[in-house]
């Protein structure tokens, strides 16, 4: 996954810049406020600032960041370009370095909203209202050149597979463990690293038999490094479908019941689906919106 992208040591270098000089405002989305059925249910200080700031790590191809650091393409640019549409207000997104940065500056309130897409927990609902929009279903990225025969996820039972330290992922990783455990073979070994990029690394030099991702990022990879890489996708049966992704809002400012509705508007004007059709996000797609499902059996 390096085209565009740059370092998080860099990422976070602009970030700072960035928050110094304009506020942090990157990946802006153009457009005057108001004119639609739910901007008039804004909490004042969105309407008084006209936009929605997102906060943002790189993590393609639902943040693409441009070499300059600031200019953002992907999923997520286009969620959030249909969501402020029908909101009427502008958006726009500041990269940050990971999950902690996003969430303790929405808390700080520097910005509105993070859109992950991250796990929906009963923890995190203690202080963020969770807009369930896609289930996650784990897939393992396998280097053409590697040693390791691995045709489906099943094969990946005593293998070494690298992800992201505490990501959705790495839970994903204990349920295929416990599903090869069933089988009466080994567990999986994980090696949990900082980012996607690291994990594609380690694959590729050996020092891990498979990278475990998002569907969408294993493809993604595969479209930009061609023929290197082949992949494999967890089965329900083997844990994945359970986890639900979702845009994190700060519970304080009030702003989690009208996105709730502004994303179920975007699934009913077909702004969704073509976005779930474009990025192959099939079968990671929900039939409708939900908030705060933590504690939804």
């Amino acid at each position: 996954m390096e085209l565009p992208r740059i370092t998080v040591a860099a990422v976070a270098a602009l970030t700072l810049a960035g928050v110094a000089a304009c506020g942090g405002n990157s990946g802006g989305t153009a457009g005057a406020a108001g004119g639609t059925a739910l901007y008039d249910r804004l909490p004042e200080a969105i309407k008084e600032a006209g936009v929605i700031r997102f906060a943002g790590d790189s993590h393609p191809p639902y943040r693409i960041v441009g070499n300059d650091g600031k200019t953002v393409t992907g999923i997520d640019k286009e969620l959030q370009d249909a969501l402020g549409k029908v909101l009427g207000v502008r958006t726009e997104i500041s990269i940050v370095n990971g999950l902690p940065a996003a969430l303790s500056g929405m808390l700080a309130s520097r910005y509105d909203a993070f859109n992950g897409p991250v796990k929906d927990t009963a923890e995190r609902e203690k202080q963020f209202d969770a807009i369930v929009w896609m289930v996650s279903r784990t897939s393992y990225l396998i280097p053409k050149s590697g040693s390791a025969a691995v045709a489906s996820s099943g094969d990946l039972c005593g293998k070494r597979v690298a992800g992201t330290a505490g990501s959705i992922v790495e839970d994903q990783a204990k349920r295929l463990s416990e599903w090869c455990a069933t089988q009466g073979k080994p567990a999986l070994t994980f090696i949990g690293l900082a980012d996607t990029n690291g994990t594609i690394l380690a694959a590729k030099s050996g020092r891990a038999d498979a990278a475990g991702m998002t569907e969408s990022a294993a493809i993604d990879a595969m479209a930009k490094e061609k023929d290197a890489f082949t992949y494999v996708t967890q089965t329900d049966e083997q844990g994945a479908g359970i986890d639900r992704l979702a845009m994190l809002v700060p519970k304080s400012g009030g702003l989690g019941p009208v996105m709730l509705e502004a994303f179920k508007e975007i699934f009913d004007n077909g702004e969704y689906r073509r976005i779930v059709d474009k990025y192959g996000l099939q079968k990671v797609a929900v039939d409708k919106p939900a908030m705060n499902t933590a504690a939804t059996p």
